[in-house]
Order: C-alpha cells, then sequence, then structure tokens
C-alpha cells in the first residue's frame, strides 16, 4: 500500500507542478491538411515554433531535433512525432512550408495557418514572437521568437522544454527517461 500510494502522489505532484502548456489548434500541414491538437495524441511529439527564412537559428534546432528523433527511432520506432509550426504566417505558406520541412526529417510535419490561428497555438504554448499582423510576403523583416521545442506526452501534456543550449543527448536521455516511466506506468511506449 505504501508503495502506491508514493507513486501516486510522485504522480500527482509530477501532474501538478506542470506548466500549463498546450492546447487547442487548428492548423495546416505542408500537405494541405488539417491538423489539430488531436492528431498528436497517442503519440511522443516534439514542436519547434520557427519560421522559414530564419537565417541560422531555425535550421539548426530543426537539426537537433531531427537527429534526436533519428537516434529514438533506432531505438524505439517511429513513437515521437517531429513537428515545425511557422510563426510567419505572411511568408510561411503551404508550399514555402513544404519545401523548408523536406531539408529536415522524413517524418517532420510542417504546420501553418493565418495570424490569428497561429496567434492562437503560440499563446497556447505560450511561445512569443514578433511578426506584425499586417505583414506582406514581400516585405523584408525577420521574426523574433521563442527558442525552444516542446516534448509533449501521448496525452498531449507538456514533459520539458529544450533550448539552444540542449544537446542531441540532453534530447534523447530525457525522452528515454520519460518512455520508460510511461511505460512502467502504462505498461506500454506510447
Amino acid at each position: 500500500m505504501l508503495c502506491l500510494t508514493h507513486v501516486g502522489k510522485e504522480r500527482e505532484d509530477q501532474v501538478a507542478g506542470r506548466p500549463q502548456v498546450g492546447g487547442p489548434f487548428n492548423l495546416t500541414t505542408h500537405k494541405d491538411e488539417p491538423f489539430t491538437e488531436k492528431d498528436l495524441l497517442g503519440k511522443w511529439s516534439l514542436i519547434y515554433f520557427g519560421f522559414t527564412n530564419c537565417p541560422d537559428i531555425c535550421p539548426e534546432e530543426l537539426d537537433k531535433m531531427s537527429e534526436a528523433v533519428d537516434k529514438l527511432d533506432a531505438e524505439y520506432g517511429p513513437i515521437v512525432q517531429p513537428l515545425f509550426i511557422s510563426v510567419d504566417p505572411a511568408r510561411d505558406t503551404v508550399p514555402q512550408v513544404s519545401r523548408y520541412v523536406a531539408e529536415f526529417h522524413p517524418r517532420l510535419v510542417g504546420l501553418t495557418g493565418d495570424y490569428a490561428t497561429l496567434k492562437a497555438a503560440c499563446k497556447a504554448y505560450r511561445v512569443y514572437f514578433s511578426t506584425p499582423p499586417d505583414a506582406k510576403p514581400e516585405d523584408d523583416y525577420l521574426v523574433d521568437h521563442s527558442i525552444f521545442f516542446y516534448f509533449m506526452d501521448p496525452n498531449g501534456q507538456f514533459v520539458d522544454a529544450f533550448g539552444k543550449a540542449s544537446t542531441v543527448a540532453d534530447v534523447t536521455e530525457r525522452v528515454k527517461k520519460e518512455i520508460a516511466r510511461w511505460e512502467r506506468e502504462y505498461g506500454r511506449k506510447a
């Protein structure tokens, strides 16, 4: 009884101390298909918010995320879904996002939408971005935005965030730890 009480208390502490990150969104994939937060249920996910015209940081972070997913795929199979969500609706059209995500992981899903839907998704995930609401595709501008990617569990709940200083090893070890905990608790990896 004591062991079950301890496990229950530990799980309660994890949920109670968890930041409120994530929530409903309704975006469009790089294949021009609808995609919502419900499409993530039943999978682990790594979610990065950025923009396709980013000169260096976004590609570096997506390369890091892709390498981590490759390492996790080798051990577990494809149970981690990588996602890229645009914060630049004026320039990041479906065809543009499609070209961009093709440069990274083959399972990377690129998401975009109009300003209001992207702003709502960013708000749900507590992502800062500075794209002007009236920006035009031909405008020349950079987008200041949060530089980290989220790790979400198969129930769509926030687990952790990885910043620029996080390494591929940091990401893979944290994901492995959480998959092991999940398997102990639920009897399955996802």
